[in-house]
């Protein structure tokens, strides 16, 4: 590939991608307050699941992915694992179960459920903080994207990635960009796995499903190049892997804008279902990420080159490296590059609408301006999702990490405080408010412990990585809201009686 210069092919491929996203957006335009997350429109259950893949897939399933597995091999699986494991766990016990509760946020929930406004705010504000730490990924993804396609600095293609992204939400409308997100599914699983075909019949391999011709590849890295790249817990210990793993299960129950698709569907059916039809289109796209970090080692050490092991961007664009490495046609990586743009946007809007959707419904009106309006309401929504797309831009200027994981990290807040907060909710009607307070404020303190304590006290940083806390986190924070729960007034009688009756379908006395 060639940095430093415009490639014109890719860009008007990237350029076409999105004037048909446009289109399709501007089609389906509304002015309701649905628009920020206050109601929501059904669409089906296989549209569910289009919608629940497409916000899945992110810059971090799309282009973060394969540069783990292409840096750190079998440790990668732990994403797959978990991030695939997460939707096992909310289809078995959270998604039925959400649905019947009938509200339309994660605050929602939380403040309805555990019949407290200080329990709402909390949890509003915890919703931006992922919905922030989990953007910086996308705007990172599109930054590097932007870089390659203008031949610009990083900087610079980080002002120009988010002025694109915020531009592309005001022409499209924020409920055309939600419809979109069907429509961005099929669009980012054509542009990803074609190419892959492409290097695998270059290379003389099965590629009509080339998710299981890449395996001669790691044969061939084993065999020819002593790369044992499928080694188990070669460059890590059995912790780090379960930790990692366990983080983003927990995190993937707990992210707010994904448990935000199951609050407005029809019916229970609908929710369940959604997650399934969800799984397998994410399915489709994870088995061929493990691929590209494949292919790309094998040219490199084809040709002579070394492992990209010191340069993160080099290692987040490895799906683009590892096209021009086998030597694809330039429309062929500006597929690449207009899915990986797609992806991004799509989680992007997605998050900073869940976040909007957080300030404006559960914030705003209790504690800025009561009584405030429904035009009021949307009014504030789109005035910060100004402030917090600026507030991502400054913080991906300088970002912790790659993009998979900066997103771990986001994964394991939404673990250490949304996911409890959900599953006590649901399944023990015992849990108050002074419990999901409790817990989620020391689900905050263990997601941030390894910036804040890991110097002085190194045990914290080997107990709670940054990017895997919640394995160990997740279950103390549950234990806190037992024990706090316990200790304190039980929560009213009919709450305890609509979780029961309306929830579980329990027979009362």
């Amino acid at each position: 590939m060639a940095y430093g210069m415009m490639q014109l092919v890719p860009m008007a491929i990237v350029a076409g991608i999105f004037v048909l996203f446009i289109f399709s957006g501007l089609r389906n335009r509304s002015k309701q307050n649905s628009e920020y997350g206050f109601s929501g429109n059904y669409s089906g259950r296989v549209g569910i699941g289009a919608g629940i893949a497409s916000n899945w897939m992110s810059a971090a399933s799309f282009m973060g992915l394969a540069g783990v597995f292409y840096l750190k091999g079998y440790f990668a699986m732990a994403y797959v694992v978990g991030w695939t494991g997460g939707y096992v766990l909310l289809l078995v016990l959270m998604a039925t179960q959400i649905r019947r509760f009938g509200k339309f946020t994660a605050p929602d929930f939380v403040g309805f459920r555990y019949e407290s406004d200080a329990a709402r705010t909390l949890a509003a504000l915890i919703s931006i903080i992922i919905a922030i730490i989990y953007c910086v990924a996308q705007f990172r993804g599109i930054a590097l994207l932007v870089s390659w396609l203008f031949g610009i600095a990083y900087i610079p293609a980080v002002v120009i990635g988010t002025s694109l992204l915020v531009s592309h939400v005001v022409v499209s409308g924020a409920m055309g960009v939600a419809r979109n997100q069907k429509l961005q599914y099929f669009v980012l699983i054509i542009t990803f796995i074609l190419p892959l075909m492409l290097l695998t019949r270059k290379l003389g391999y099965f590629w009509i499903l080339p998710q299981f011709g890449y395996g001669a590849a790691i044969g061939e890295l084993q065999q020819q190049f002593g790369l044992n790249w499928s080694e188990p817990f070669a460059k890590t210990s059995l912790f780090e892997w379960f930790a990692l793993c366990f983080t983003l299960m927990f995190g993937t129950a707990g992210l707010p804008h994904v448990l935000s698709r199951f609050y407005m569907v029809p019916g229970i059916r609908d929710a369940r279902w959604g997650v399934v039809w969800g799984l397998f289109f994410i399915a489709l796209i994870y088995w061929s990420a493990p691929a590209y970090g494949v292919l790309a080692r094998l040219f490199e050490a084809r040709n002579g080159l070394a492992l990209n092991t010191g340069s993160a961007d080099a290692v987040d664009m490895i799906v683009l490296s590892a096209a021009g490495l086998g030597g694809l046609p330039l429309w062929a990586l500006g597929l690449l590059a207009a899915g990986g743009m797609s992806a991004a946007f799509s989680t992007a809007a997605g998050l900073l609408m869940t976040g909007s959707a957080s300030f404006s419904y559960d914030i705003y009106p209790r504690l800025i301006r009561p009584g405030a309006s429904d035009r009021d309401k949307v009014f504030a929504a789109k005035g910060f999702f100004l402030i917090l797309a600026a507030a991502v831009m400054v913080l991906t200027f300088q970002p912790l990490g790659m993009i998979a994981e900066i997103a771990a990290f986001a994964f394991a807040l939404a673990g250490n405080t949304i996911f409890p907060a959900f599953l006590l909710g649901i399944w023990w009607p015992r849990a108050n408010a002074a419990g999901v307070i409790c817990g989620m404020l020391t689900g905050l303190f263990i997601s941030f412990a390894s910036l804040l304590v890991g110097d002085w006290l190194p045990f914290i940083s080997q107990l709670f990585p940054l990017t895997s806390s919640a394995f160990i986190g997740a279950p103390l924070v549950m234990a806190v809201m037992i024990v706090t729960s316990l200790l304190t007034a039980p929560p009213s009688a009919a709450i305890r009686l609509f979780i029961s009756r309306n929830v579980h379908d329990s027979p009362v006395d």
